[in-house]
């Protein structure tokens, strides 16, 4: 009888264990000693941090890159048709989900072995859940480009889209993530609402939506992002729809502060220093 394929999650922000990843998840992990990785390194450090009785260094782990070969993925499967459980590893976040262990699954499935995914956090759908955007239809797209011409064009023309009820996700490398954010504001119609959600689940968690207007209206220091990992999601009103508030532009609509929406509950005051995921 062949083995099966589990998909376990790896944090998404620092000295987040007890509340990420639930204790069945990591007493069953504890039972495998077959794991596909991005990093070996990085996975040896996981697995201890999970738990895992080991030894480490006995363990076998294939290191599968960005871009695994298809021939290399047969071979690494085949103690799972002889009967091994195995484990795919993200560097972050869940499995297959904008990471290349999804081709490791796609294979699986076509040679049908068994494939189950394990709890635990994914930054993008939690994005989405503290977002209050369409959690209907959406999409994720990953990195835009790094020029402001090409930037624009693509910010463009995912605010079409989502004018579709389609909300568009993604993401920028944390150094980057102020002028991603002072992209969306030049370019962006001012009622499309837009949603930065920074060190999802970390200590300095900040998850914020508002209208283009109402970021627009922040000072320069009151935008401020930390170089922390960042999603970024939006969502542009239907034509023909009237101009939507949320409720941080309503509540200073009218005042001195028009249009400079109060900080959410969620809000953090702008870190200094971070590292990349």
């Amino acid at each position: 009888m062949a083995g099966t394929i589990y998909c376990l999650p790896n944090l998404i922000a620092d000295g987040t264990l007890e509340a990420a990843i639930p204790p069945a998840v990591r007493t069953r992990a504890a039972d495998i000693r077959l794991f596909f990785v991005e990093a070996a390194k990085n996975a040896r450090a996981y697995l201890k941090l999970l738990g895992h009785p080991g030894p480490i260094s006995e363990l076998r782990i294939e290191e599968i890159g960005h871009d695994p070969d298809p021939a290399l993925i047969d071979r690494w499967l085949e103690p799972v048709l002889a009967g091994e459980d195995a484990a795919i590893v993200s560097e972050s976040g869940c499995p297959g989900i904008a990471d290349p262990g999804a081709q490791i699954v796609a294979r699986a499935q076509e040679l049908g072995l068994r494939v189950v995914p394990w709890v635990g956090p994914s930054s993008i759908l939690m994005t989405l859940m503290a977002s209050g955007l369409d959690g209907q239809r959406f999409r994720f797209l990953g990195y835009l480009p790094v020029h402001a011409d090409e930037r624009a064009a693509a910010l463009k023309d995912l605010e079409t889209q989502s004018r579709r009820s389609e909300t568009q996700l993604f993401i920028e490398t944390p150094y980057r993530n102020g002028a991603m954010l002072e992209s969306l504001v030049s370019t962006l119609a001012p009622d499309t609402r837009v949603t930065v959600a920074t060190d999802v689940t970390g200590e300095h968690e900040s998850i914020r939506t508002m209208t283009i207007r109402a970021w627009a209206a922040l000072t320069p220091e009151e935008r401020a992002l930390p170089k922390l990992p960042t999603v970024f999601a939006l969502l542009a009103a239907p034509r023909g729809t009237a101009p939507r508030y949320a409720p941080s532009d309503a509540r200073r609509k009218g005042g001195r502060d028009a249009g400079r929406p109060a900080a959410g509950r969620n809000f953090r005051p702008a870190q200094k220093k971070g590292r990349a995921r």
